[in-house]
């Protein structure tokens, strides 16, 4: 836990075991006081602060595993553990351990948060139906359930929250561009800060104060995240590798850094380049942390050799794969529904970085919200989603197009188990787009996606294997792993 953890300071640098090996926290502004940093402070009525559903240990995020612990640990009292959205839906019953242990199932196997999202008045859908197992059958306020994102690596975000809620005029704040960076993502935190306080911590508004939002968000952007040890691999900085948060802490980034759509949109999103603002340069070579590992000398069969070979050809595939992109609202898509051209593109034959384009940071570097199919239950087995894992756990709502002239809704309809965007542009056409998360620090935070359903990296490389039916070799699947465990 926190107190046990940091002995009421967090470090400037701090490790901690992950199942894969260990990742450190690099603290810039540390060491800190927690007992005087608005981060670590109950600032609503139910004993929350940010750090309840951000721990160091944890990446600033929160896992099952220590979530359990915590339960255990408090008899399902600990902080986290509160029904407004800590559990299914706020009308379960906590009052005995079995039953609280139900109540907050999903935060317990999938690290689940409740978002509770009101429809926008002038949504051009209408909600046809919601069927959620936990009783949570509302129209009007959909239940989405989502994973805390990390509070760190921050200054490489281009939105804020998974829908982007944090970064639109929906909730009062600013899109973030390159014009307005970085002093509209210190303004969007700084709101997200309270709208945390409000509706996890229930708190009434007057905190966190203003000096407090400053406090939180210098201390959330001071904050570098990643993997330092591979338990096969051994250190990721051995022998020319460039693992873990301190070389991640000076990477250089601007919004629009090496966009991966430049080529087909020039002016889409300005300035783009790769060292400079508008310096015309771009790469699809997003990481470059373990090239000189690619050269070592394996013929002693040596395993920590082997396995750093695997993370080089891992990193390899990562930057040159292949991938026919095709169904992804915000790509294929009518520019008119958010994608890039008119007309759309039904195939665009890209890579990981059309999505991942944050060199060493993996993240898309200006906003660009995306729905891949992670939320979108399969046409073959409604339980599963498109690239195969399991959904069963999640609600399932329909949404109908409505009539321009009427306002009926027609006959042009979807079912997915997260709105995503729609739910705060009211717009029918962005239905399931979400953000793609900074990947850094991704040993340390399982499970993975919005929604949890990837429960390890072989499940998210899987995914991508099923759902762009890229056929990879078991081997290119094992190094991909074994190359993302080190980010």
């Amino acid at each position: 836990m926190i107190g046990q953890s940091l002995n009421q300071v967090v470090p400037r640098f701090q490790s901690f075991f992950d199942p894969e090996g260990r990742f450190a926290n690099l603290n810039l502004g540390g060491p800190t006081d927690i007992s005087n940093n608005a981060f670590f402070q109950s600032m609503g009525t139910n004993g929350r602060s940010c750090v309840t559903c951000h721990q160091p240990s944890d990446a600033f995020s929160v896992t099952p595993p220590h979530i359990l612990q915590r339960f255990n640990a408090t008899q399902g009292r600990d902080p986290i553990f509160r029904p407004v959205d800590g559990a299914n839906c706020p009308i379960a019953d906590v009052s005995t351990m079995d039953e609280r242990r139900r109540a907050y199932s999903l935060l317990l196997t999938r690290g689940l948060i409740r978002i509770p999202i009101a429809v926008p008045a002038n949504a051009d859908y209408e909600v046809v139906s919601v069927y959620n197992q936990y009783g949570c059958n509302a129209t009007d306020v959909i239940s989405m359930y989502r994973r805390p994102l990390p509070t760190t690596n921050l200054p490489f975000l281009s939105a804020v929250m998974f829908d982007g809620r944090e970064s639109t005029p929906a909730t009062g704040t600013t899109k973030i561009i390159y014009g307005n960076y970085p002093a509209s993502l210190m303004a969007d935190l700084a709101h997200q800060s309270v709208d945390a306080t409000i509706n996890h911590a229930q708190g009434d508004g007057t905190r966190p104060t203003a000096a407090e939002q400053q406090q939180i968000v210098e201390f959330e952007t001071k904050l570098f995240t990643a993997q330092t040890r591979d338990r096969l691999a051994g250190e990721l900085s051995d022998d020319g590798a460039h693992g873990g948060p301190v070389r991640l802490s000076s990477q250089p980034f601007f919004i629009t850094v090496n966009s991966s759509v430049h080529f087909l949109l020039p002016s889409f999103e300005q300035p783009g380049g790769l060292v400079t603002p508008g310096d015309g340069q771009f790469t699809t070579n997003i990481f470059n942390l373990y090239g000189k590992w690619a050269k070592l000398d394996d013929d002693d069969h040596d395993a920590r050799a082997a396995a750093r070979l695997s993370i080089a050809r891992g990193e390899k595939i990562f930057n040159t794969l292949q991938i026919p992109i095709d169904g992804v609202a915000g790509i294929n898509d009518d520019v008119a529904a958010g994608g890039l051209v008119a007309g759309g593109i039904p195939t665009l034959q890209g890579n990981c970085a059309t999505c991942h384009d944050t060199p060493n940071v993996g993240n898309h570097s200006f906003p660009t919200p995306l729905n891949i199919g992670t939320g979108d239950p399969s046409p073959n087995n409604p339980s599963l989603n498109l690239g195969g894992l399991d959904l069963s756990y999640l609600p399932q709502i329909t949404v109908c197009k409505r009539d321009a002239v009427s306002g009926l809704p027609t006959n042009n309809c979807k079912t997915t188990t997260d709105l995503g965007q729609a739910l705060i542009d009211g717009k029918f056409d962005h239905v399931g787009k979400i953000k793609g998360p900074i990947l850094r620090g991704l040993a340390g935070r399982a499970p993975y996606f919005h929604n949890g359903s990837a429960t390890t990296l072989l499940d998210a490389v899987n995914f991508y294997n099923t759902r762009f039916n890229l056929d990879l070799p078991q081997q290119d699947i094992d190094d991909l792993v074994a190359f993302l465990k080190t980010l």
